[in-house]
């Protein structure tokens, strides 16, 4: 019996097959190949930028740091280890080199373990028998738990806020002062070793120096130039704290706080000041106007100026309506008569135009 057409099932296409001569047959290499399908088919031509996006857009590209950008090498070793302490400190050598060798084990915890660690941005200082022979930079180091002390010495730069100081300037005015004083060691050794705390230290050579400066300064001076303060705060505290194995990066005047009744004065001050000193040129100006208007009347007064004013009146006259008779001085045709140098006015070819145009 015949399938219905509607259940009927289509026959695949099959690529042509050929022989190679082997008795193998396998599809025609020039036969037309199944299309595969692939995600892209789908996207319209809308979403083609969307495809050529690049897929790393979200990952930062950090450059490696170089050698010079990282903390120096502070690594030496003194030539002191050939030094012999007696029997004892043989002993005391040995029985620390078997104690840390056992404590290296993970499972050993009766035993000190001989290796520390020294952090990043710390250089350490070690010391046999209290001697310092080593310095080690960043990782792990190994010493001898018995004979060997690691201390550990910050080289970072440190920022430090001195204390609120209440200072009397040279004339005799009381102001509070805020400083930052911003630091580094540079020498580990002179850090550690020459002096007892140097933080303490010189915090305490930052405040007496900040006092010395500033009293020999008045109140404006320091309210106004407080760069020149610091500066000069700066350079004496680091002469002294070279020797420390300190470098001072900076010294700033946080804040200057002053009674409530010294700013009312200085404010007060100032206003009288920027009184006086409108006062001042309100003078000058009055100064200035009066020798422009000395000058204009030596120029006005002059006969030249007379006549001038005359034809004025003259020319406002003659354009009102009416019939008129104008009386015409005689010194504008001339004082001095024909033949003279003083011709007047009237006598002149371009003002007789001008009046006949008036007239």
């Amino acid at each position: 019996m015949q399938q219905p057409a509607e259940y009927a099932i289509p026959a695949p296409q099959l690529s042509p097959l050929h022989s190679d001569g082997n008795g193998l047959e396998h599809p025609d290499k020039l036969g037309k190949r199944p299309e595969r399908y692939s995600r892209d088919d789908d996207m319209t031509e809308d979403s083609a930028p969307q495809r050529a996006r690049p897929t790393n857009r979200g990952i930062v590209q950090v450059q490696p740091l170089r050698r010079d950008e990282m903390q120096p090498s502070y690594a030496q070793t003194l030539p002191v280890g050939d030094v012999e302490h007696g029997c004892y400190g043989s002993m005391i050598n040995c029985l620390g080199a078997i104690a840390g060798g056992l404590g290296s084990i993970p499972c050993c915890f009766c035993c000190p373990n001989p290796f520390k660690t020294v952090k990043q941005g710390s250089v350490g200082l070690v010391t046999r028998f209290g001697q310092f022979y080593k310095a080690v930079d960043p990782g792990l180091t190994k010493v001898n738990p018995f004979s060997e002390h690691l201390a550990q010495i910050d080289v970072k730069i440190q920022v430090v806020e001195l204390p609120l100081q209440s200072i009397l300037t040279k004339d005799n005015l009381q102001a509070q002062i805020e400083s930052v004083i911003v630091w580094q060691v540079t020498n580990p050794y002179r850090a550690a070793f020459g002096v007892s705390d140097v933080r303490r230290a010189l915090i305490e050579r930052a405040q007496t120096t900040l006092r010395d400066v500033v009293g020999g300064r008045n109140l404006q001076s320091v309210l106004t130039e407080r760069e020149a303060v610091a500066a000069e705060i700066e350079d004496i505290v680091e002469h002294v704290s070279e020797k420390w194995g300190v470098r001072v990066e900076s010294i700033l005047i946080k804040d200057i706080v002053i009674p409530p009744d010294l700013q009312s004065s200085l404010s007060a001050a100032a206003q009288q000041r920027r009184l006086g000193e409108a006062k001042v040129l309100a003078a000058s100006a009055e100064v200035d106007a009066a020798r422009l208007m000395r000058e204009a009347a030596d120029i006005l007064s002059s006969p030249a100026a007379l006549q001038i004013r005359q034809l004025e009146a003259l020319q406002a006259m003659s354009k009102s309506a009416g019939t008129k008779v104008l009386f015409v001085p005689m010194n504008l045709f001339g004082g001095g008569g024909p033949g003279t140098a003083d011709n007047g006015i009237i006598n002149n070819v371009g003002m007789q135009h001008a009046l006949a145009g008036n007239l």
